[in-house]
């Protein structure tokens, strides 16, 4: 029989990952000349927005999105019964607020370039009814399936999606600001912790799929 939940190692490296996305978001993603040109990634995407960036800047408030998508797939593998269960989903829309506009942005003029962020954030409480359905009427077998699935998938975009826009609005900040550009602790942050709960699942999946095929048929 799989292991619902990964070894000792596994849980380690899934809370080290959940952690780095939640800290690195909150971190230096953008380290400018100085402390007022240096952008955490939440602040990133509404000081790029001048930039020519477009729908693209909402990349930038992807992060709590992935994050908390991920700690409500997780809670495929515990069912409905465990308070744990609804505390983790509660927390994960906590989490998904980080990226709610403000309200003079989603009511100006200029509502429709943050509506994609409150469709991310009603995403998150679908995911949620979607889940607790699930995890009711699904054997475990199949959740494990699809839960290790998901996190994959939401590693890679965690991962590849904010990191593709920063490298794309980078040379024109460095020529804006007339020096050259790195790269904050809160990007990589947010790229390692996504790959980790990436490459846990990975593993998962691998495991899953090799106990199917050392399994004699009846």
């Amino acid at each position: 029989m799989v292991k619902i939940m990964p070894g000792r190692q596994g849980q380690t490296i899934l809370q080290v990952g959940l952690t780095a996305v939640f800290v690195g978001y909150l971190m230096v993603w953008l380290p400018g000349p100085g402390a007022g040109l240096s952008f955490l990634g939440i602040e990133l995407g509404e000081w790029v927005k001048f930039m020519g960036v477009g729908l693209e800047r909402n990349f930038f408030y992807l992060p709590p999105i992935t994050l908390a998508l991920m700690l409500v797939t997780l809670t495929l593998l515990w069912g409905n019964g465990r308070w744990q269960s609804w505390a983790m989903r509660g927390l994960a829309l906590l989490i998904s607020w980080q990226a709610f506009p403000a309200i003079e942005d989603i009511t100006g003029p200029a509502r429709h370039e943050y509506v994609p962020r409150v469709q991310w954030i009603a995403l998150v409480l679908l995911a949620i009814v979607v889940v607790a359905i699930l995890s009711w009427a699904v054997k475990l077998e199949t959740r494990q399936w699809l839960c290790w699935l998901l996190l994959m998938v939401l590693g890679l975009i965690g991962a590849i999606q904010p990191t593709q826009v920063y490298l794309q609005i980078r040379p024109n900040v460095a020529q804006l600001l007339g020096v050259s550009i790195g790269y904050g602790w809160g990007l990589i942050l947010n790229g390692v912790g996504h790959l980790l709960i990436a490459g846990v699942s990975v593993w998962q999946i691998g495991q899953i799929v090799g106990k199917k095929r050392s399994t004699p048929a009846r």
